[in-house]
């Protein structure tokens, strides 16, 4: 983040570095703080949240401490109003519309699905280029064809669905109609402008990631079965 804020003395201050890793952990505590608040939970301490994110509680308590002080020593954090900041932090508690770009089975999954009608994210637009997907109707929404992208107000995140022949060409049409933010299912690396950021969700990947770790466990019990 390039934006430089003036402090009274005339100084600028620059807004501290979050690491990405803090970032990445802040959904699944704010996941932990509202199954906590469901179960009738008031405060929680860092030992409790640590615990059931598999992480230490000095991770928590630093995490936490980028972005303010929110927990009293012995008492531990209000649960709701912790909930509530990760939520400001997380920009939650803002609207953010998407963009669908591939309308097959993925796409009307996703579009279908709880997690993009939670947490400010709304489902705003649907597109493809397929003459038997566009013009049908999904959830609500009426399939666009691609090349009507730049004619809504731009989304705040495109979802790239589509296959990965054509992924790059989704990410140029979002990138063109003032897309700044990516989260791209297709197998295929995006080549995008530095303004534009990029989540990658490939679960061949992560299904190699469990693979590595399946054998690194088999290895490790042959000796003991030796």
């Amino acid at each position: 983040m390039n934006a430089r804020h003036a402090t009274g003395n005339g100084r600028d201050v620059r807004p501290r570095r979050v690491p990405e890793a803090t970032i990445v952990r802040l959904p699944l505590y704010q996941r932990i703080l509202w199954e906590m608040l469901q179960a009738g939970a008031t405060t929680v301490s860092s030992e409790e949240l640590a615990a059931r994110a598999k992480v230490n509680a000095a991770k928590v308590r630093k995490d936490f401490s980028l972005f303010g002080s929110f927990g009293t020593r012995g008492t531990g954090y209000d649960a709701a109003f912790l909930a509530a900041q990760i939520d400001r932090t997380l920009g939650s508690d803002r609207e953010w519309p998407i963009a669908i770009v591939g309308i097959g089975n993925l796409g009307r999954a996703l579009a279908n699905s709880d997690g993009f009608s939670s947490h400010g994210f709304y489902v705003a637009g649907l597109y493809d280029v397929a003459p038997s997907v566009v013009g049908s109707r999904v959830h609500g929404l009426t399939v666009r064809h691609l090349d009507s992208l730049g004619d809504a107000p731009p989304a705040a995140i495109g979802v790239i669905a589509a296959p990965a022949t054509s992924a790059q060409a989704v990410a140029d049409a979002l990138v063109a109609a003032g897309v700044l933010s990516i989260l791209n299912f297709a197998p295929r690396v995006l080549s995008v402008p530095p303004s534009v950021l990029v989540r990658d969700v490939d679960l061949s990947v992560e299904l190699q990631v469990l693979s590595f770790f399946l054998t690194r466990r088999e290895i490790d019990v042959a000796p003991a079965r030796g």
